[in-house]
This record gives C-alpha cells, sequence and structure tokens, in this order.
C-alpha cells in the first residue's frame, strides 16, 4: 500500500560561524500538494516554512508488526528523511516511514537529516487498517544449537 504525503520544512538562522542556516522537517501533509517544491508556506523573524516536495509511505505486509509497535506507543511517529541535495535548495525529500527500523537506518549516512514527527490521524488509520488486513502472527521458534564436537575433527572452530 501507498500513501502520498507533502513534507513542511523549517529554515532557521543559526548560531554558528560554520552554518548560515539549519534546516529541519516539521510536519507530514496528507496527500499532495498542488504547490511546487521548496514553495515557501510561511516567514517569521525567526523562522520560513517550506512546502519541501512529496514522498511515499510504502507499507509492506512483511513488517507489520514493526508497524503496529510503532501506532501502539505513546507517539506514532513518521520518520522524515532529507537528504543534501546539490541544487538551489540544500536538501530533497528522500523518504518518510512509519516502520522504526526502517527510520534508524537512515541515520546511518552521516548527511541525511532524520527527523521524527507526529503521525497524521488518516496516516494513522490507514496504516491500522493496513496491519488489521494483512498482519500475520508468527510464533517465536527457539533454533537448536548443535554442539561443536558434533561438527567434526576437519571443521575449524576459529580457536
Amino acid at each position: 500500500m501507498r500513501i502520498s504525503v507533502g513534507v513542511v520544512v523549517e529554515r532557521r538562522a543559526a548560531k554558528s560561524q560554520w552554518a548560515d542556516y539549519l534546516w529541519r522537517p516539521v510536519s507530514v501533509l496528507i496527500g499532495t500538494p498542488a504547490a511546487a517544491p521548496w514553495t515557501p508556506i510561511e516567514t517569521t523573524a525567526e523562522a520560513t516554512l517550506f512546502y519541501a516536495g512529496d514522498a511515499t509511505i510504502e507499507l509492506h505486509r512483511t513488517e507489520t508488526v514493526y508497524y503496529r509497535d510503532n501506532i501502539t506507543s505513546d507517539a506514532p511517529t513518521l520518520w522524515v528523511v532529507l537528504q543534501p541535495a546539490f541544487s538551489e535548495f540544500p536538501y530533497r525529500v528522500l523518504s518518510v516511514t512509519a516502520d522504526p527500523g526502517e527510520g534508524e537506518a537512515f541515520t546511518d549516512g552521516g548527511d541525511n537529516i532524520v527527523e521524527a514527527l507526529p503521525m497524521p490521524a488518516h496516516v494513522l488509520e490507514t496504516v491500522r487498517q493496513f496491519i488489521l488486513d494483512h498482519h500475520v502472527e508468527r510464533p517465536f521458534r527457539k533454533r537448536r544449537r548443535t554442539p561443536s564436537d558434533a561438527l567434526g575433527p576437519e571443521t575449524d572452530t576459529g580457536t
């Protein structure tokens, strides 16, 4: 299943000698707005909000346990990922995900900005229905270990 969303990003003046601005995702919109990416939405003395672009949340049947853990937490979350871009604006919307593991994996990239944002009610209901339709409970099965001496004398045990 795919859910189309738009991403709103804030640009704030940095209090640093190494950067002019700080950028961060601040909200997720339902659907895809008609505005072009990087359209200014609101400007105040402290910050400017931009519609940064659209993304698609992809839900997979094999990941329902992770979505369930997310939506049953105290604060259901979407992870928004901005990737550095070498263009007029310094970032592009790379991904929006409801899978906590996938969101965490994006932090390994180093230059990506990953922000956990509240999941909008419409997305929450869509994810909840997806789980009801596709979740299959899989029982935990502990694997039985083979004793090392049963492997035979020619097996290198690394010692």
